[in-house]
């Protein structure tokens, strides 16, 4: 059994065509866990994720404040409570409102 708080998970920064995201992998092939990763993003207010899509599955479990996902068919309002599955290549893309945005995202290993 494995328990440790996000605290004490090493934060990952993204650049490029990210704004204001942090990435903490919680549970990862790393700690033993065979299929999944759960990761938990924190957007800075008006941070944002690349537009992209990837050849697996996401499930998205929003935490704390309040953004946007969007798609090829537009976007969508996000508020603590939400959840979001992605399919395989869809695209996507999160933002933050003003207050920031936190999410859990589980993924496959690829």
């Amino acid at each position: 059994m494995l328990v440790r708080h996000r605290d004490d998970v090493e934060v990952v920064s993204y650049s490029g065509d990210a704004q204001g995201v942090e990435m903490r992998p919680l549970i990862t092939e790393r700690e033993g866990a065979p299929r999944f990763a759960m990761r938990v993003f924190t957007l800075a207010p008006g941070g944002y994720t690349p537009y992209h899509a990837h050849e697996w599955e996401h499930e998205v479990y929003i935490l704390e404040g309040c953004g946007t996902v969007r798609g090829k068919d537009g976007e969508r309002a996000l508020r603590p409570g939400d959840s979001v599955f992605l399919a395989p290549h869809d695209e996507h893309q999160f933002r933050a409102g003003t207050k920031g945005l936190q999410f859990i995202c589980c993924v496959p290993h690829h």
